[in-house]
C-alpha cells in the first residue's frame, strides 16, 4: 500500500508559532513514517467568501499579505503553502482521494458558518477512514470549557466570565514554533514556475492569490499602514512589549480615540486572522506586569484580552447571536429604517465632523480606535439616527481589518444598549466627546481636509460659523460640506424616550411569557387533579 499524506488546513491561525494543530500534523508524520510520506499545508480560497461575504479591500489585502508571509515562512522550513480554489465540501473529497490522505488537522472555530462547515468536513473524513484532529488556539480557553465550568450556563457579564476563567487557572502556554516541517509539496514545487504534475491538474493554480485575483486594483488602494502576516505581528508585539511602563499603566478609557498616531497596540487585526497567538501575547503581558504596580481588568491590556474571550464564549453559546430576532440576550427594539441616513453615516457625510472623520479613517485605513467605534455606533443607533445595530455591524464587517464575528456583534449590542450594557440614557455627544482629547480638531483636519481652514471654535460645529468665516475657510456648509442630518440635542432626547419604552415593552413581554409558562404548568396540574377527582 502506498504511503499517504497529512493535511494541515490553515483557516484563521495564519502562523507557525503556537499552532498546536500544525504540531499534531507534524507528529503524525514523524510517528508513522511507514504510513505517512508527507505533510501538505493548505488554505482554501472559498468562492463563497469572494462572492457573498462582506470583505472590503483593506481586509483582502491584509489576508493576501498574511498568506504570502505564511508561504515564505513555510518555505524557510522546507515546505510551502498550497492555496486551493474551491468550496471546502467539494475540494476535500478530491484531496482525500488524490493525495491518499490519512489525517487532517485544523484549528477550532466557533462561528456558525465555520462550525457547520467543519462538521461536514469531519463527517466526510470519518466516512473515508481519515483521522481528524482539532485544536483550540484562537482563544485563551476553550469556550466549551468555560461553559462547563459555569454549570453549562453562559456568563452574561464580564465580571462573571473573568471569575469563571480565573477559576480555571492560567490559559495554556503557547507551544513552540516548529523548527522544520516534513517534506511535502515543496519537493514538487521547488520553483513556482514548475508545471504541476498531471495527477494534480485537477487543482489548478495553488499559488497564493494576487491582489488582482481578489478583485483589487492596487493603484486604487490607500497606503498600507498595517501589513498582514505573522512576521509583522510578532514585530509589532515586541515593540509593544518593550514599553513596560506603558503596559503597566495602560487603561483603555484613558487612551485617545482621535490621536493622529494610534494610542493602543493595533494588534487586533493580527489576533483576528491568527497571525498572532492570543496565548503568547497574554502570557508575555503577564510576565511584564508581574511584580510591578499595574492596571487591572477590565481596563488593562490583560483585561482587553478577557473582553475578547468573553464575547467568544457568549457568541459560541447563543443562537442568532449576530441578529436581534431570535437572540435571547438581545433587547427587541423597533429600530427605524432611514436608508439615506444609513448611507450618510456609512460614507462619512452626516454633517458632524467628528463622526465623519472617524468613518473616513475607517474606510481609508481599516482601523479606528475602540472609543471612536463607541462614538459612531452610538450615533447610528440609540444616540441619533435610530437605525438597527445590525446595519452598523454589516458596515464594520466590511471595512474593519479586525472584523471579528463574535466581537463585532457583541460590541454592537453593547453600544446600542441591546445587551450587556443597559444605561441607554448615557449618550455620546458627536461634538463634545471628540473635544476632550483633541480640542484643536487636528484629527478632523487630517481626515476631512475640506474643513482644515476652519477656526478651532468652529471645527466641531462648522454650521455655527458665520458665512464670512465659511467663505474664508473655503468651505460653505450645505454646499461643500453637509449640514447635520439630525439635530443631536433634539433626537437624542427622543431616542432616550424610545429606548425607555422599548425596555418597558421587553420587560412586560418577559413577564407575560413567564406567566404563560406558569399558567401552562398550573393548568396541567389542575387537569391532573380533575382526573383524580
Amino acid at each position: 500500500m502506498s504511503r499517504g499524506t497529512v493535511i494541515h488546513w490553515f483557516r484563521k491561525g495564519l502562523r507557525l508559532h503556537d499552532n498546536p494543530a500544525l504540531l499534531e500534523a507534524i507528529r503524525e508524520c514523524e510517528k508513522q513514517p511507514e504510513v505517512i510520506k508527507e505533510l501538505r499545508p493548505i488554505f482554501i480560497l472559498d468562492p463563497l467568501i469572494l462572492d457573498h461575504m462582506r470583505v472590503g479591500p483593506n481586509r483582502w489585502r491584509f489576508l493576501q499579505q498574511s498568506l504570502s508571509n505564511l508561504d515564505d515562512r513555510l518555505k524557510a522550513l522546507g515546505s510551502a503553502l498550497l492555496v486551493i480554489r474551491g468550496k471546502p465540501e467539494e475540494v476535500f473529497p478530491k484531496l482525500f482521494k488524490t493525495w491518499n490522505v490519512k489525517c487532517i488537522t485544523f484549528e477550532n472555530d466557533i462561528e456558525p458558518y465555520a462550525k457547520k462547515r467543519d462538521e461536514q468536513i469531519e463527517a466526510m473524513a470519518k466516512d473515508a477512514g481519515i483521522k481528524v484532529i482539532q485544536k483550540v488556539s484562537h482563544t485563551l480557553y476553550s469556550p466549551a470549557k468555560i461553559l462547563n465550568a459555569n454549570m453549562g450556563k453562559v456568563p452574561l457579564t464580564y465580571q462573571k466570565f473573568v471569575s469563571v476563567a480565573e477559576g480555571l487557572g492560567p490559559p495554556p502556554a503557547a507551544v513552540d514554533e516548529p523548527k522544520k516541517v516534513p517534506p511535502g509539496y515543496s519537493q514538487i514545487l521547488e520553483s513556482r514556475e514548475l508545471k504541476i504534475p498531471k495527477e494534480e491538474d485537477i487543482f489548478g493554480n495553488t499559488n497564493v492569490p494576487t491582489l488582482e485575483e481578489l478583485g483589487l486594483d492596487e493603484s486604487k488602494l490607500e497606503p498600507c499602514l498595517y501589513p498582514g502576516g505573522e512576521a509583522e505581528a510578532l514585530q509589532r508585539m515586541q515593540i509593544c512589549l518593550a514599553k513596560k511602563a506603558w503596559i503597566c499603566d495602560f487603561e483603555k478609557p484613558n487612551t485617545s480615540p482621535n490621536s493622529l498616531i494610534p494610542s493602543t497596540t493595533v494588534l487586533s487585526p493580527y489576533l483576528k486572522f491568527g497571525c498572532l497567538s492570543p496565548r503568547l501575547f497574554f502570557h508575555e503581558l503577564n510576565k511584564i506586569i508581574q511584580g510591578r504596580k499595574h492596571s487591572k481588568p477590565p481596563v488593562s491590556l490583560v483585561g482587553q484580552m478577557y473582553w475578547r474571550e468573553f464575547y467568544y464564549v457568549v457568541g459560541f453559546a447563543t443562537p442568532n447571536y449576530d441578529r436581534m430576532v431570535g437572540n435571547s440576550i438581545c433587547c427587541q427594539i423597533p429600530w427605524g429604517n432611514n436608508q439615506e441616513h444609513l448611507k450618510a453615516w456609512t460614507e462619512g457625510r452626516t454633517g458632524y465632523p467628528f463622526i465623519d472623520a472617524i468613518m473616513t479613517q475607517l474606510r481609508k485605513e481599516g482601523w479606528i480606535h475602540h472609543l471612536a467605534r463607541h462614538a459612531v455606533a452610538c450615533f447610528l443607533t440609540r444616540g441619533d439616527l435610530w437605525i438597527s445595530w445590525e446595519e452598523g455591524q454589516k458596515v464594520f464587517e466590511e471595512l474593519l481589518l479586525d472584523a471579528d464575528w463574535a466581537l463585532n456583534a457583541g460590541n454592537w449590542m453593547w453600544l446600542s444598549a441591546s445587551a450587556f450594557f443597559h444605561q441607554y440614557f448615557r449618550v455620546y455627544s458627536p461634538v463634545v466627546f471628540g473635544k476632550k482629547t483633541d480640542k484643536f480638531g487636528d484629527y478632523i483636519k487630517k481626515y476631512l481636509p475640506i474643513l482644515k481652514k476652519y477656526p478651532v471654535e468652529y471645527i466641531y460645529e462648522p454650521w455655527n460659523a458665520p458665512l464670512s468665516v465659511q467663505k474664508a475657510a473655503g468651505c460653505i456648509i450645505g454646499t461643500d460640506y453637509p449640514r447635520p442630518i439630525v439635530k443631536h440635542e433634539v433626537v437624542s432626547k427622543e431616542n432616550i424616550a424610545k429606548m425607555n419604552a422599548a425596555y418597558k415593552a421587553n420587560k412586560a413581554n418577559k413577564g407575560e411569557a413567564g406567566k404563560s409558562k406558569s399558567s401552562a404548568a398550573g393548568g396541567g396540574s389542575s387537569a391532573k387533579q380533575a382526573k383524580k377527582r
